[in-house]
This record gives structure tokens, sequence and C-alpha cells, in this order.
């Protein structure tokens, strides 16, 4: 039989042109534009070792980026942090003047991220030397009177649960973000020139997510936008629930995930929602009981999976119906990150400063991992039944103990970072200052 032969330069020419497709795929928060939550890699399915970990002098609450050889993560401490992949060694860091809970994204030679210092910065990937950066005098928290039900009532205070910075994601040359300042912001991912923004009626420290030519992404001013990607043109907008009495079940943190012609987010109103992509009709809600959906859904094929805060709950559910699949209750700490997917496995952490691994075929937990955190302070804020003992951290309502109560807590070494596999590694950064890299 005759088979043709493919010249070897040629042949040459093909290798070197996948490696590089994919070396410059993005690396960015959930894994690609839509967030579906789903990284190429068949993960760990038995108890995993720290391969490396690497300190920093504060909280990393940042999810990693990971690209072939490096890992960028930002820490409280104000610095942004290249960490070699083989390694942990660091290979540079970058200052800012504010805290980095934004998780960067690296696209064409750049690492993209937010810091609560009031810029957005583009450096270089390799060398961390500054590109541009993108002034937003606006940023600040969500913040409401008697937040939470502290005291006194009357006076209107920073959300200490606003947690995270909105995490960017670059597409055909565009770097997409939300602002504190209300603002959702296209810029140009070589200058920085803006593009667009698009103003919503009050804090957005979500992520969008892109699919399809739309941009889609909640703000807490209790609406979720699709915005056109080209224009920053509202496409529709979605209302979801309030609260007048004490402002803890208002708005939207969660991140959302696009997925099969639908998009799904979570919401302080205690509801997890799935909207149609195009219209942004309500095709269902699955209701938590009270309970916050901080963290972004994961979704693969027919099934999504999300995590609630107080509760303690995780839920698998048709993602064309809502109709639950299985739930574990961890009847322990809130759960903020954001759940990933990777073969037969999910992964998710806690607030008791855990990394839990999902089987998601058995509907069981495969193995656990403890920070240092959790090892050193665990006990002094855990009760006997494994439920958090928050009296031990916070002693009165007045708004000043509660933020010190709060920081008590996070001593466990919290999992807020959403956990990021590659190959057979799994990066995720906690509260004890430590980005760890697990096998």
């Amino acid at each position: 039989m005759n088979r043709r032969r493919i010249p070897l330069a040629l042949a040459l020419s093909a290798i070197v042109i996948s490696a590089l497709s994919a070396a410059e795929k993005p690396a960015m928060f959930r894994g690609d534009p839509a967030h579906t939550g789903v990284y190429d890699s068949p993960g760990i399915a038995q108890p995993v070792k720290v391969k490396w970990q690497f300190h920093t002098e504060g909280q990393v609450v940042s999810s990693p980026a990971v690209t072939d050889e490096t890992v960028y993560v930002g820490s409280t401490d104000h610095y942004l942090y290249a960490i070699d992949r083989a390694s942990g060694s660091q290979k540079w860091k970058f200052k800012t003047e504010g805290r980095v809970t934004s998780s960067p994204c690296v696209a064409g030679g750049a690492v993209y991220f937010g810091s609560y210092d009031g810029n957005f910065y583009a450096v270089d990937a390799s060398s961390g030397a500054q590109k541009w950066k993108f002034p937003i005098p606006g940023e600040r928290r969500f913040a409401a009177p008697h937040i939470h039900g502290a005291t006194p009532a009357g006076e209107t205070m920073p959300d200490p649960f606003d947690l995270y910075l909105s995490s960017p994601v670059v597409v055909n040359g565009v770097v997409y973000f939300g602002s504190g300042d209300t603002n959702v912001y296209a810029l140009d991912a070589d200058s920085g020139r803006l593009r667009w923004k698009f103003k919503t009626g009050d804090v957005v420290h979500a992520s969008p997510a892109i699919a399809d030519g739309k941009l889609y992404i909640g703000s807490w001013d209790s609406f979720f936008y699709a915005l056109d990607a080209t224009t920053g043109k509202e496409v529709w907008r979605f209302k979801t629930g309030e609260d007048h009495e004490i402002y803890n079940q208002v708005g939207i943190q969660s991140s959302a995930a696009v997925a099969g012609g639908m998009v799904y987010f979570g919401c302080r109103d205690s509801n997890l929602y799935a909207l149609d992509a195009a219209t942004g009709k309500e095709r269902w809600r699955y209701n938590n009981d009270g309970s916050w959906v901080i963290g972004s859904p994961a979704v693969e094929g027919s099934t999504l999976y999300f995590a609630t805060s107080d509760s303690s709950m995780f839920y698998a559910v048709d993602a064309n119906t809502g109709k639950k699949i299985f739930s574990l209750n961890f009847k322990t700490w809130p759960l903020f990150s954001s759940p990933a997917i990777a073969g037969e496995h999910l992964y998710i952490g806690t607030h008791e400063g855990k990394l839990l691994a999902i089987d998601r075929g058995k509907h069981d937990v495969s193995w656990t991992f403890a920070t240092d955190g959790s090892k050193k302070n665990g006990p002094t804020y855990t009760n006997a039944d494994g439920t958090a003992n928050y009296k031990a951290a916070f002693t009165d309502s007045f708004y000043d103990d509660v933020v010190l109560g709060m920081q008590k807590m996070m001593t466990v070494g919290a999992v807020l970072s959403s956990p990021v596999i590659v190959g057979d590694t799994i990066y995720f950064g906690s509260t004890d200052g430590n980005l760890y890299a697990l096998i």
C-alpha cells in the first residue's frame, strides 16, 4: 500500500507549532474563559504528599495561574510572585501598594492582575518588569449599614467577607475584569488602553466569564449582566433577590460558568441560578435555605457542582434541570473555594484549612489534606464535633471585634483559593501564607 511521506521539515514545523500553541494557551482563573472549572489532567485519586510549598508574608487568597514552567500567585503582602513550577523557588516578585487577591491571568507573555492599591497591572511574565498599569481610583469593598448584624447599626461598614478582587480574562487581545468602582472594564492587552467600560450599580468583584462573544458577570447591585464583549453594550440583565434588613443576603460574589447554552452562578440570596445564556431567562434555581453561594460552580457534561457557605454543603445537580444527583454535608466550616474538576475527582478547599478530593462516581471524599495552619491552630477554633468554634474567635458583635474574630479564624490556614490541577500536581493557596503544590 502506498503511503504518502511527510517531509521532515514539515513534520518538525508541525511539532513546533503544536508546542507553541500549548505554551501560549492562556492560564487563568477557572481554567478557561468560560470558567467551567475543568482541567485536562487525570487528577490524583490517592492521598497526596507535598511536592513543595512556597511561603509569602501574607494570606494567599488568590488562585494560582500555572504555565509550563512557572506558577503565578498574589498575596495580601502586596506582591505578585512568579515561582518555578519544578522546584518551588522564587523567580521574581512584583510589588504593588495593596493586597493582591485577584487571581492572575497569563497570556501573550504577560501577567495581568488587580491590586487593592487601585491599579490594574500587566507585567512581563519572564522578568516581572511592569509593562503598563491602569488606574482605578474608586476601588473599594462592598459596604452597607449594620452589615451581618454588626453594631453600631447606623454605621456603613465594609464587608469583611468581600475577600476577592475580580480576576481577569484575556480573549483576542483584550483583557476583561470587574472593579470596586462599580465598572466592568475591557482594556487592550498590549497597551492598557481603554476599549470600553460598563457601569453597574455597585461593587463588581466577581470575575467575568466569556463565551460566544458575550461577557457574563454579576454585581453587588443584585443584577447579573450579559454584555457584548466587543462593544460593552448590555445584551440583557437578570435581577436576583434582596435583603433589606441586615444586608447579608444581597449581591453576587460568585463568578459564572458558561456551558451548553446556559450560564450558572451563585448568589448571596442563597440561590444557585441557571439562566439561558442567549436571553437571560431563568431556567431553574437551587435554593440553599439561607446559605450563601460564594464559590463559582464547575460544570462538565450534564452535571453541575457547587458548594455553599454557612451550611457547608456540596452539591452535584443535573445541569439542565437542577435536580439533585448527590450531596455531601461537611457540617464544619464554610466553603468559599470554587471546585475544580480533573478526571474522576473534584477538588475544593474549606475554611477549616483543608483541601478535599471528592470521587465523582462514588459520591464520597477520597482524601483530605490539611494545611500547616490547620494543623497548628485548627484545634483552637474547632469544636469536638468538627464544627467551627466561633465563640473562641468572636467575642462581640461590634464591627471591630467581628473583623478581629475573622482574622483569628483565618489562622487555621483557610483555603479560599481555588485549586488548579496541571499534570500530576495540584496547586492552591492558603491563608497561612503558603502556596502548596501536591502530588
